[in-house]
């Protein structure tokens, strides 16, 4: 690969792979009809204020929508995915995938080796 030639890691969106943002906008995602924030703290085992910081951050990216209302008279709030970040995250899980599966392909596993049998032996500390 020359030294013009884009890595596949380039096409990684940071916005994306900090492992909580991931895990909320995976959650965000996967619900069709949007997800109560309660609901989404909980699914990601983070406190109130660190999912509210990652929330700002993705929603001044554009990536999630943050919907305010009263139900019963009590306070919800709901996440939704943009179309925009719908897009986005599917072009960072496209990324992704090709990082891995480079990785993957460099593994000595994938490829064939002459002293496979050294690599099966346990190593003693």
């Amino acid at each position: 690969m020359s030294a013009d030639t884009p890595l596949p890691s380039d096409a990684l969106a940071r916005i994306f792979h900090e492992p909580n943002r991931l895990a909320i906008v995976s959650a965000v995602c996967a619900a069709d009809r949007g997800i109560a924030f309660t609901a989404l703290r909980d699914a990601c085992g983070l406190t109130d204020g660190n999912l509210n910081r990652h929330l700002k951050v993705l929603e001044e990216a554009g990536v999630i929508r943050v919907d305010k209302a009263f139900v019963d008279d009590r306070p919800r709030t709901t996440l939704r995915l943009t179309k925009k970040g719908f897009s986005r995250f599917s072009d960072y899980l496209a990324a992704l995938g090709a990082v891995l599966e480079r990785a993957r392909a460099a593994l000595p596993a994938a490829r064939p080796m002459a002293n496979a049998a050294a690599w099966a032996k346990p190593v003693r500390a």
